[in-house]
């Protein structure tokens, strides 16, 4: 009798396990001691992946090194926003397809939720804290505002990192040349019109000095 009662202990249902467990690292180190395993040890052997591993990385964030350890599916938006609470980079979509979240990395342009921390150690990263020079805005930021280039605002940061990195690469844009360069970013809004408007009118500022 008292080998089925611990039996019956020992079972964990389908609904018990998926109530108790979350989800990721966490929800399979509680799933191996519901099963009775332990979770591998961190030290993985040659050729061999711990998913519960930490890393620490070092990343250069607007001219500043931080050193952090960061979980293996920990995201650069999560590190930037809720570690270093730099928050003006927006966690929209979450899923890379708005451009809300575009930072640089190494002078490229990324969505900062589709690229993971680990990926970034010992890059350079800038969000839009790093444009302005104390109250001075940058030329973009200014010409935004000067030509009501936003709405809402969610994804005018977004819009504003990918056009200071097309401006780095073309001083004098056509039309095409902007709408192109910022392609991978959506206004919700559909300002656009004033967007591409602002972007132009930052390249004439800038083109003057």
């Amino acid at each position: 009798m008292n080998d089925v009662k611990n039996r019956k202990k020992r079972i964990v249902t389908r609904r018990a396990f998926l109530q108790t467990v979350g989800g990721g690292a966490a929800g399979a180190s509680v799933a191996s001691r519901l099963l009775g395993k332990e979770p591998r040890s961190s030290q993985a052997g040659p050729g061999e992946m711990d998913v519960f591993s930490r890393k620490r990385i070092v990343l250069t964030v607007n001219g500043k090194k931080h050193s952090l350890e960061v979980a293996p599916n920990e995201t650069l938006l999560a590190v930037l926003r809720e570690r270093l609470r730099l928050t003006g980079t927006k966690r929209v979509c979450n899923r890379g397809e708005c451009g809300a979240c575009t930072v640089h990395l190494n002078g490229k342009t990324v969505y900062a939720c589709h690229t993971l921390a680990i990926q970034a150690d010992g890059a350079d990263v800038s969000t839009i804290e790093s444009l302005a020079a104390g109250d001075k805005l940058h030329p973009v930021q200014q010409a935004f505002i000067d030509k009501d280039g936003y709405q809402c605002g969610f994804c005018t940061p977004g819009f504003i990192m990918a056009s200071v990195a097309l401006l780095k690469k073309s001083a004098q844009p056509t039309l095409d040349d902007i709408k192109a360069g910022l392609s991978g970013n959506l206004c919700r809004c559909g300002n656009y019109q004033k967007i591409f408007a602002a972007v132009a009118a930052a390249a004439d500022d800038m083109r003057r000095g």
